[in-house]
């Protein structure tokens, strides 16, 4: 359960963004994935829609539709924020740090590696014992 001081600053955050209860559009749908028969039955999946910018998202992050209620608020505000102050969320800056980190390297720094590794390869052998 969600405190109520928790809500509160949550609307003081959609009020500093222009964000009012009348301009969302809210639906409970149904619930999908993991959890078995009782996520499967209920209504606790949250969509909701913010009229002015267009914006959707849904949340299933809990069994309980109040818990996901404010889930949802708290992730639309996150995405209006993005939007309005055009900077790149966490999610966003760990993916393109993981794409970095998988892109194939310059020729010239894989040359650079290799001849380190070769030179350290020799500076090994140099310690192994002298063979007869």
């Amino acid at each position: 359960m969600i405190k109520k001081e928790t809500w509160e600053a949550l609307h003081k955050r959609m009020q500093k963004l222009g964000m009012e209860e009348d301009t969302l559009l809210e639906r409970f749908i149904l619930g999908s994935g993991s959890g078995g028969q009782k996520i499967n039955k209920t209504h606790s999946c949250v969509h909701l829609k913010h009229l002015p910018s267009r914006l959707e998202v849904r949340c299933q992050k809990t069994r309980s539709r109040s818990e996901n209620r404010y889930h949802a608020r708290s992730r639309l505000c996150d995405k209006l924020e993005e939007q309005i102050l055009e900077k790149k969320s966490k999610k966003q800056q760990e993916i393109e740090k993981i794409r970095r980190q998988k892109r194939k390297r310059s020729k010239r720094s894989k040359e650079k590696m290799l001849k380190d590794k070769h030179k350290r390869s020799e500076t090994k052998q140099m310690r192994s014992k002298p063979t007869q």
